[in-house]
């Protein structure tokens, strides 16, 4: 029988530099409150000039390392969830193998944005399913601050994102005790990729960086926000029933939901449609914001430091974003 993917270590990193609503009341036309209502969101973190997303996603790895209590030259295979990576190409799984020090171990980039996490998870688990590899280190990890239109043009964008690192350390599940990843569920449609999308660079044209290309801002992310909400809101909920069915569980059987945190009245309205209790929902966007593939280990990490989730517990992940894509994953910690 194959053993389960247990996760045996937690870590998460954020840069110290701490941006409040207030600070960007300088240079927006925003307001606290404004974002607040719309978002939930009080402040985020951003990366210092010359920090890139394999920094954050290192120092992410060594917490998670030192929590799994193993030595990292037993890591055998590496996997890399971001869409800020520091460089066009190469990813940054390679550049956080080199920064750990490592031998020539694989290392895989997974570039599904809000929904890396787990798409990644999943990916993992059916590595140590298979016997692939015995010790899978997963790190998700983003620097957006530094490419965002700060402009009143895009503010609406750049008031939800921050910067930040989270990483697990996955392994079999020696004992028959039923705990580890009992099953992911992953969904794409990509007729709405441009809802939610960096248009360019692109190689597409030639050359990819024509004239004009700062002036265009096509750069910049850019978010059909209504529609995102909507679907995320109606997608979220039914990949979590998904999963629970295909486990056999019902909403009841569920200690604690942890969605990606992309706007806290997503997380309360998916909460709403699966009529569980907000007490049973992991939310930290207010000290977050979005922090994109990272956000779902970050709060994970917290949520396992504080004493919040507990050996037994069963916990649903479920993320929505660019793609679109969108997944949930049950696990029973």
């Amino acid at each position: 029988m194959n053993k389960k993917a247990i996760i045996s270590g937690t870590g998460h990193y954020v840069p110290p530099k701490v941006v409040t609503n207030h600070d960007l009341e300088k240079v927006m036309n925003t307001t606290d409150e404004w974002i607040q209502q719309r978002s939930g969101i009080r402040e985020r973190h951003y990366a210092e000039e010359g920090i890139g997303s394999s920094d954050l996603a290192t120092q992410a790895a060594l917490r998670a390392i030192e929590d799994a209590q193993i030595d990292k030259e037993e890591i055998d295979f590496i996997i890399a969830a971001t869409l800020s990576p520091d460089h066009y190409f190469p990813g940054i799984g390679v550049l956080v193998q080199s920064k750990l020090g490592l031998t020539e171990v694989g290392a895989m980039d997974v570039r599904n944005q809000c929904s890396g996490f787990i798409y990644a998870l999943s990916a993992a688990s059916g590595y140590i399913q298979a016997g692939m590899y015995k010790k899978i280190l997963l790190v998700a990890a983003e620097v957006q601050s530094s490419n965002l239109d700060y402009s009143d043009e895009g503010r609406d964008l750049a008031v939800l994102f921050g910067d930040g690192a989270a990483a697990v350390i996955i392994e079999p599940n020696e004992k028959d005790d039923g705990r580890g990843v009992l099953s992911t569920h992953l969904f794409s449609d990509g007729r709405f990729a441009t809802e939610l999308w960096m248009d360019s660079p692109s190689p597409k044209d030639r050359p990819t960086f024509y004239p004009g290309f700062l002036e265009d801002k096509r750069h910049y992310p850019k978010m059909n926000g209504k529609l995102v909400f909507k679907n995320a809101s109606e997608k979220m909920p039914k990949a979590v029933q998904i999963a629970l069915k295909h486990n056999g569980l019902t909403i009841e059987d569920v200690d604690h939901l942890l969605p990606h945190q992309a706007n806290d009245r997503i997380s309360l309205m998916v909460a709403k449609i699966l009529k569980i209790p907000v007490e049973k929902v992991i939310r930290n966007i207010d000290r977050f914001g979005n922090t994109t593939a990272a956000s779902i280990p970050i709060g994970l990490d917290e949520s396992v430091k504080s004493g919040r989730i507990q050996q037994g517990d069963i916990i649903v992940l479920t993320a929505f974003g660019s793609g679109f894509t969108w997944a949930s994953a049950v696990m029973k910690w």
